[in-house]
């Protein structure tokens, strides 16, 4: 496929890196491989911000396709001066907030009315919902290879905490709550509190269930040596499903928008 082209679909949300189909979430692999064909493809050059710079001294260097993203007023995006970028390649939908400093990869998918906040990262290929609140410092993580792998998937309506890191394609199911400082890898246990079991870690069963809520906990360590010193592994706990108090509690989100 062109590159171009491929940004532009991308960009448009004509293309998607994974979507939901009838109630399952599908990868669209052949999309993630056009994405890394696009990286063999292409040179890098640089990106001067006035065009009659020379190129040979401009202040960024990256693939020849893929500059900042622009935007137009009729868009509906919000992007705060200070530091923000969007990489071309990724859908925004209307109503979304960039604080600054943040940053959107290639193959990202926005829906409406989100909030990115400050030194937050969406990386390639995540899927966010739409009025999902993103907070300061937290990292999502891309997923380009494998190319059948699925990417971060943050459902509508979740809230990820400030400094939350979530990784390896794990999915948030929607209005789930993720506390401030979590960290979801694929070595993360998750423990529910509510329902008294450990859920799944498969590789396509890494998520967070529809309005939970999640937050740091720690477990025993194992083996005699951590044993004998009170040693704890961390791990995440599932201590609620959200209600009517935990929706007054991240009522600020709307106020932000």
């Amino acid at each position: 496929m062109d590159p171009s082209q491929l940004l532009d679909d991308l960009e448009s949300g004509d293309l998607r890196a994974a979507e939901l189909v009838a109630g399952e979430w599908v990868v669209h692999a052949h999309v993630k491989q056009a994405i890394l064909e696009l990286f063999r493809s292409t040179e890098v050059v640089g990106h001067p911000v006035d065009a009659a710079v020379d190129r040979d001294s401009a202040p960024f260097f990256d693939k020849e396709p893929l500059t900042v993203r622009r935007f137009l007023k009729t868009d509906g995006v919000r992007l705060v001066p200070g530091g923000s970028a969007v990489r071309r390649g990724a859908f925004v939908a209307p109503g979304v907030v960039c604080m600054p400093p943040m940053y959107v990869n290639v193959g990202a998918w926005i829906g409406a009315g989100t909030m990115i906040d400050s030194h937050a990262l969406v990386g390639s290929c995540a899927q966010i919902g739409a009025g999902v609140h993103i907070s300061a410092g937290c990292q999502i993580g891309g997923v380009l290879e494998p190319v059948g792998a699925r990417p971060v998937i943050v459902e509508d309506g979740a809230f990820l905490g400030g400094n939350t890191g979530i990784y390896d394609g794990y999915r948030i199911g929607a209005r789930a709550v993720v506390a401030a400082g979590l960290v979801l890898t694929r070595a993360t246990p998750i423990f529910d509190l509510v329902h008294g079991c450990e859920l799944a870690r498969d590789r396509d069963r890494l998520e967070v269930p529809a309005g939970a809520v999640v937050v740091q906990g720690t477990r025993p360590a194992s083996g005699d040596f951590a044993r004998e010193r009170g040693l704890q592994a961390a791990c995440a706990l599932i201590v609620k499903y959200r209600d009517e108090g935990t929706d007054a509690a991240t009522a600020l989100e709307g106020a932000l928008r």
